[in-house]
């Protein structure tokens, strides 16, 4: 069904998949997980906006990919084969943040196939867009599987060696109150990537024994020091595999997290303030939800002994990522 207009008068579609528990809305645009709802829990498992016109103007990028390179890329220049590039400084009017101004994110996507549980959106990329090399073709798969499982399949391929590192970034509250103070955490990461003043990094990956970044025992997310840092989880993208939980006391609802990425973005949303109403009228204020980002680490490109982030032509892009729910 139709949810609202793109700038340019395009359309912008919803449309809703179930499985396992598990009800989605979905949307073209920037194929943005815009609801999720788990049986037996009222509230939204989601931050997001009842209409359209929010996600244009005030959205973090609520439920939406973020590429064709997420996160941050220092003074947003690198070089790749011997060319130096510049992509879109859209962060501080000097870095790069989420494939630019006008990232997949930021984007409308086509609708490839529907059916009652899944989805599947592409978006076609041109050379030079963001300023970065290659044509390349993005596919985003959401599925609500059994278990509770929701389930992200992104795929990419190119026809020029360029930069290729997406994420999905939802913010999650698992039990619909006015922050995550009642939220626990546990991350298999067992070092994290230090950053500088414009939260770039700065090539070293810390060992996080005794920082506010050690999440390897479970602990609550709430904290006097925000947390917005790439926790490492291993040196290169891998497997499936489990690599933490998170968890409401106040609800009982619990996400177990898994991916093939190589780090998780986490974000606790200290600053933010949103002025439209959320999901059900909800106000989102400061470490209103936390967004959970599995990824390559940040600037990878810029960094030796960082994971690989480069696709080249007749590679392909395969990330998988789950959230796993249930209620205790």
């Amino acid at each position: 069904m139709s949810f609202g207009e793109m700038p340019d008068g395009s359309p912008v579609a919803q449309h809703r998949i179930a499985g396992g528990g598990l009800t989605a809305w979905v949307l073209s645009y920037g194929a943005v997980l815009q609801d999720l709802r788990l049986d037996g829990h009222d509230a939204p498992l989601v931050l997001g906006f009842d209409d359209f016109a929010p996600y244009l103007t005030d959205s973090p990028y609520f439920g939406a990919i973020a590429g064709r390179c997420a996160n941050r890329i220092g003074e947003g220049q690198f070089s790749l084969d011997g060319v130096r590039y510049q992509v879109d400084q859209n962060f501080q009017d000097r870095h790069h943040l989420h494939g630019g101004s006008k990232g997949v994110g930021k984007r409308n996507w086509t609708v490839e196939s529907v059916s009652d549980d899944r989805i599947t959106f592409r978006i076609d990329l041109a050379d030079g867009e963001m300023g970065y090399p290659g044509n390349m073709v993005v596919r985003c798969t959401y599925a609500c599987l059994d278990g509770g499982v929701f389930d992200i399949e992104l795929t990419a391929e190119t026809d020029a060696p360029t930069l290729c590192n997406f994420a999905h970034h939802t913010y999650w509250n698992l039990d619909g109150g006015e922050t995550t103070a009642d939220h626990l955490m546990q991350v298999d990461a067992d070092r994290f990537t230090v950053v500088d003043d414009g939260f770039i990094p700065t090539g070293e990956a810390r060992d996080v024994t005794g920082t506010r970044y050690d999440f390897r025992a479970e602990r609550p997310i709430a904290d006097d020091v925000f947390i917005d840092h790439n926790l490492c989880l291993s040196d290169e993208r891998q497997a499936l595999r489990k690599i933490g939980t998170l968890r409401s006391t106040r609800s009982g609802v619990a996400m177990e997290m898994r991916t093939t990425e190589a780090g998780l973005q986490v974000y606790d949303a200290y600053k933010m303030q949103i002025g439209p109403k959320g999901l059900g009228g909800r106000s989102y204020g400061p470490q209103g939800g936390v967004a959970l980002e599995p990824h390559v680490w940040p600037d990878a490109i810029n960094h030796d002994g960082f994971p690989e982030v480069v696709l080249r032509p007749g590679e392909r892009y395969e990330q998988r990522t789950q959230f796993a729910f249930s209620k205790g």
